[in-house]
């Protein structure tokens, strides 16, 4: 079989589309290219929606926090502290069999214990946990300067936050919100490890670079060609907070502008 063929039979593999045998012996470099750069599909889909939901949670828990009312304030301290404070992998299994008793309690939770939407809704909450502690750090660290302005212009409640205090969070928060999603992305690998069963063989990249190294006895090729993969999207997710991070700041001059800097976290 030729590489443009193996292209054409597994490049949408992993959500279901081309052929439906993976191959049993003779692994060509092509296939093991192919297959784990369409489990990747699965990872940007987990990274991608669980950071736009969770960056809207994410403001929310930080204002709870920062809220005067005890019961938001609370509220918010303790989502923070139970998804931050439990390894990903652990609130992977939890949901997984908590999903499995909503499902007999009724059908409704059904999808729930699929990859697609609980595994995903795990991936938000906890994203949004950790989003949320950098959000009000920034919100503590917005200089006392900026809010008098705003009052002294006549700004107050919604046209206060979204005029003065959210623009002035984010540019303060975007460099260690940036390793956040650069992690959270590589949270993903996780999902089908964690609880969440590979329906039909539809797994992430991680998946088809185990079964290429259960399969040939050589983990040093598919794992390396899965590390390529992550590397690439590392620096596409660089490059556009690193844009995002210029429109934040473009009104000061170049030299005091903050730069991306990828610090990886070496434990979550």
């Amino acid at each position: 079989m030729s590489c443009a063929a193996t292209i054409a039979d597994y490049a949408f593999r992993s959500i279901g589309y081309g052929e439906r045998l993976l191959p049993r012996s003779d692994f060509t470099l092509c296939q093991q290219f192919t297959l784990i750069g369409s489990g990747m599909i699965w990872n940007v889909y987990f990274g991608l929606l669980a950071l736009v939901i969770g960056f809207a949670i994410a403001t929310a828990v930080a204002m709870g926090k920062a809220a005067q009312n005890p019961l938001l304030r609370k509220a918010s301290e303790w989502f923070i502290f139970v998804f931050r404070g439990s390894p990903l992998f652990i609130q992977f299994f939890f949901a997984y069999f908590l999903f499995l008793s909503l499902k007999g309690l009724s059908p409704f939770f059904s999808p729930l214990t699929s990859a697609t939407l609980g595994a995903l809704c795990v991936l938000i909450l906890n994203t949004a946990a950790y989003s949320a502690e950098i959000f009000f750090g920034a919100l503590q660290s917005i200089p006392k300067g900026d809010t008098e302005a705003a009052d002294a212009y006549g700004l107050s409640g919604w046209s206060r936050f979204r005029r003065v205090i959210w623009p002035t969070m984010l540019r303060l928060a975007w460099p260690a919100y940036t390793n956040e999603a650069i992690f959270l992305f590589q949270s993903t690998t996780l999902v089908f490890f964690a609880g969440f069963p590979a329906v039909q063989q539809k797994g992430d990249a991680l998946y088809y670079a185990s079964y290429f190294a259960d399969k040939t006895f050589n983990p040093f090729v598919p794992y390396p060609i899965l590390a390529g993969y992550f590397i690439i999207l590392t620096l596409i997710v660089i490059g556009i907070f690193g844009l995002i991070n210029s429109r934040l700041n473009r009104h000061l001059p170049s030299d005091r502008r903050p730069r991306i800097r990828l610090r990886p976290n070496l434990i979550r």
